[in-house]
C-alpha cells in the first residue's frame, strides 16, 4: 500500500489556517474587512471567554441564501474571478481563504439576511461542515466564533494571555476606525466597552477618541496629489515636538489597507530624520490605482509590491517635508539649521587642550554628567584647572600627570573621535568602544546583583501606554521590580515610575522603557534579558562624547573586571588590538 495520501478537507484547512489565522486577533480583522466590504456603517465586535469566542455583526448587504454554504469553501469568493482582476483589487479581502481557515479551528455560527428576502440564513459550522437552515434577523451578518483553537492544542498553547491577545485585537480595531473613519465601531470585552466611534467621517473625531484630545493641537495634515500617475497621500503626522520613542504609532495604510511598507515607513524617517531615535505619531493613507500596487504577496495581505518604489518613496517623502515646513511651526530654523550649527570656539586657556588626545579633569560639564557618575578615585591638584595659571604651566603638569601613571592604571594614550579610547598595551596598540565596554560593564552588574541599588523619584512623567504595552507591563511587573523598576499605574492606560536602578536615574525612562517593549515580542520568559540589556545599553556613556582621562581609565577598569569582557550583551566586539609588528610592518620598520 502506498505511503502518499490525500490529506482531508479540513486538516488542508487546518494547514492553510496557519498562515491566515494566527491568533484572536487575526479572526477579527478578516471577520471585520469582510463587513467593510460589505458596505457595513455599523460594525460591533464582542470577545468573551479569554478572546476564544468572538462576535462580529454588522449592518452591510449580507450574503444571499445559496451563497452561504459555498462563502466557507476554500477559495471561494465573490471578489475576483479571473487572473485579470488580481491587478485590480478593490476591496479589502479576495483570497476567499479566511472564513474557510476559520471554521477548520473554531465553531461558527453565521446568521445574514439581505434587503431581497424577509427571512435570514443561519449556518452552523464544525469541522468545516457547514449545515443552513432559515431564521429571523435583520439586514446584516452576524458571525458567532466559538472555542478558537479548540481543535488545534498546539495553537491554543502558544497564544499568550487574554489580557494580551485582546491588546492585539484592540490594535487592530483601532486601525480599521483610523482607516474608516465613516463606519461606527463598537468594541467590547466581556460586555465591556472598549472602543466607540461615531461614524461620522471625522478623522480628527476619531483620532482625538482613540487617543486623547492633547494629540490634536500637534496634528499637521498632508495632502498631496500627482494627477499624472493618479496617486495621492493624505492624513496627519505631528510637529516635531511630539514624538514617541518607537515606530508603534506609524498607522500606515494603501488604499485603505492595512500594511507593513518600509518604504513608507523610510520616507517619513527621511522626512524626520533630524530627531535622533524619536519618531512621530503618523496616520496616512496612499490612494494609487489598483494595478499600480501588487496586495497579493502574503496570506495575510499585509505585505504590498509597486510598480515603481522609488516614485512612491520620493512622493511620499516629499509630502511630508512639504507638511512640516508648511506646518507654521518655524520647523526650518528650529530643528534642521539646529543640525547645521557649528560647535562655539573653545577658549585659548585650559579648554583648549580638549582639542589634544589627553583629556584632564576640567570644571566644564561633560555630556550626559558622565564624570558624576563614575566619581573617579584620583584627583588632579587643584591648579591643574586654576585659571591663573598659564598655559605653559599647565601643560607641562598635564605631562607629568601622564608620566606619573600608577602601574596598575591603564596607559591610555587618549580618545578618538569622541568614541574609542586608545591603550598603549604591550602587544600593540588596542581600539576599546567606550559605549560598550560600559555597557559591558553595567549589564554584568545588572544581571548580577540580586537587588540593585535603586534611586527614588521623587517626580515622574506619566507615560501612556498602548493596550500590548499595558498588558506586557503587567504581566512582567515582577521582573521590572527585580532590575530595580517601580512601577505604578495611575490609570488603565498610564504608569509613573517610584523608583528605577541607580545606575539609570540619569536616562529618560519614557526611552527606556519604549525600547524595552518594542523588543517584547518574543516569549515572557525573555522580557527579564530583555529589560537588563536595554537599560544597560541606554544607561552606557554614548558615543561621540568627550571624556576626560580620568572617566576613561574608569570605564577601562571595570570593563577589564567583567567576566565577559569580549562582546557587548548584543554580540558585537568591545575591543581590537592592532599589534606592533602590524604597525611596524605598514611603516616598513624592520625593527
Amino acid at each position: 500500500m502506498g505511503k502518499i495520501k490525500q490529506l482531508s478537507k479540513n486538516l488542508i484547512n487546518q494547514i492553510a489556517a496557519g498562515e491566515v489565522i494566527e491568533r484572536p486577533a487575526s479572526v477579527v480583522k478578516e471577520l471585520v474587512e469582510n463587513s467593510i466590504d460589505a458596505g457595513a456603517t455599523k460594525i460591533s465586535i464582542d470577545v468573551s471567554n479569554e478572546c476564544r469566542n468572538i462576535r462580529v455583526a454588522d449592518n452591510g448587504s449580507g450574503i444571499i441564501p445559496e451563497d452561504i454554504p459555498v462563502a466557507f469553501i476554500k477559495h471561494a469568493t465573490s471578489k475576483i474571478e479571473t487572473t485579470e482582476d488580481l491587478g485590480n483589487i478593490l476591496t479589502l479581502g479576495f483570497r476567499g481563504e479566511a472564513l474557510a481557515s476559520i471554521i477548520s479551528v473554531a465553531n461558527v455560527t453565521c446568521t445574514s439576511r439581505t434587503k431581497d428576502f424577509d427571512y435570514g440564513t443561519k449556518a452552523v459550522c464544525e469541522n468545516s461542515e457547514v449545515e443552513t437552515s432559515k431564521t429571523g434577523c435583520a439586514i446584516g451578518t452576524i458571525m458567532d466564533i466559538k472555542n478558537l483553537f479548540y481543535n488545534t492544542p498546539v495553537r491554543l498553547k502558544f497564544l499568550k494571555s487574554a489580557k494580551t491577545e485582546f491588546a492585539y485585537i484592540s490594535d487592530i480595531v483601532r486601525s480599521l476606525c483610523i482607516s474608516h473613519p465613516e463606519i461606527s465601531f463598537t468594541l467590547k470585552n466581556n460586555d465591556k466597552t472598549v472602543i466607540k466611534t461615531t461614524g461620522n467621517g471625522n478623522l480628527k473625531t476619531v483620532i482625538s477618541d482613540l487617543f486623547g484630545s492633547e494629540i490634536i493641537r500637534y496634528l499637521k495634515p498632508i495632502d498631496k496629489t500627482d494627477d499624472v500617475s493618479n496617486i495621492r497621500i493624505s492624513g496627519f503626522v505631528t510637529t516635531p515636538d511630539y514624538t514617541r520613542s518607537s515606530k508603534k504609532d506609524y498607522y500606515l495604510y494603501v488604499n485603505s489597507r492595512i500594511v507593513k511598507c518600509p518604504v513608507l515607513q523610510k520616507a517619513i524617517d527621511m522626512a524626520y530624520k533630524f530627531l535622533t531615535g524619536k519618531y512621530p505619531f503618523v496616520i496616512l493613507n496612499l490612494e494609487v490605482p489598483a494595478d499600480f500596487v501588487d496586495v497579493n504577496v502574503h496570506p495575510t495581505k499585509r505585505e504590498i509590491r509597486y510598480k515603481n518604489t522609488n516614485q512612491i518613496f520620493a512622493f511620499v517623502n516629499s509630502a511630508v517635508s512639504s507638511g512640516l515646513v508648511n506646518s507654521g511651526n518655524n520647523f526650518e530654523n528650529k530643528f534642521q539649521a539646529k543640525s547645521k550649527e557649528p560647535e562655539p570656539e573653545q577658549e585659548t586657556d585650559i579648554n583648549n587642550l580638549s582639542n589634544n588626545f589627553i583629556y584632564p579633569v576640567s570644571e566644564e560639564k561633560t555630556d550626559n554628567n558622565i564624570y558624576n557618575k563614575y566619581e573617579p578615585k584620583y584627583f588632579a591638584p587643584q591648579n591643574y584647572f586654576s585659571p591663573q595659571d598659564n598655559k605653559k604651566t599647565v601643560i607641562s603638569e598635564q605631562i607629568k600627570l601622564v608620566e606619573d601613571v600608577k602601574e596598575n592604571e591603564e596607559l591610555i594614550i587618549g580618545q578618538y573621535a569622541k568614541t574609542y579610547i586608545l591603550i598603549e598595551r604591550p602587544e600593540g596598540l588596542e581600539i576599546v568602544d567606550q559605549h560598550i565596554a560600559d555597557e559591558r560593564y553595567i549589564y554584568e552588574q545588572l544581571k548580577s546583583s540580586k537587588q540593585n541599588a535603586r534611586q527614588l523619584l521623587f517626580l515622574s512623567d506619566v507615560i501612556p501606554l498602548s493596550d500590548t504595552d499595558v498588558q506586557t507591563v503587567k504581566e512582567n511587573l515582577d521582573k521590572f521590580n527585580k532590575i530595580g523598576f517601580e512601577i505604578e499605574f495611575v490609570s488603565e492606560n498610564e504608569i509613573i515610575f517610584r523608583s528605577v536602578p541607580q545606575l539609570l536615574s540619569k536616562t529618560d525612562l519614557k526611552e527606556v522603557l519604549a525600547d524595552i517593549l518594542d523588543n517584547a515580542e518574543a516569549p515572557n520568559s525573555d522580557i527579564e534579558e530583555k529589560i537588563i540589556i536595554t537599560s544597560a545599553c541606554k544607561s552606557a556613556v554614548k558615543a561621540n562624547t568627550k571624556l576626560n582621562l580620568f572617566q576613561m581609565q574608569e570605564i577601562i577598569k571595570r570593563w577589564r573586571g567583567c567576566k565577559n569582557p569580549e562582546t557587548c550583551p548584543h554580540g558585537r566586539p568591545i575591543s581590537k588590538i592592532i599589534p606592533h609588528k602590524e604597525l611596524a610592518g605598514f611603516f616598513e620598520r624592520t625593527k
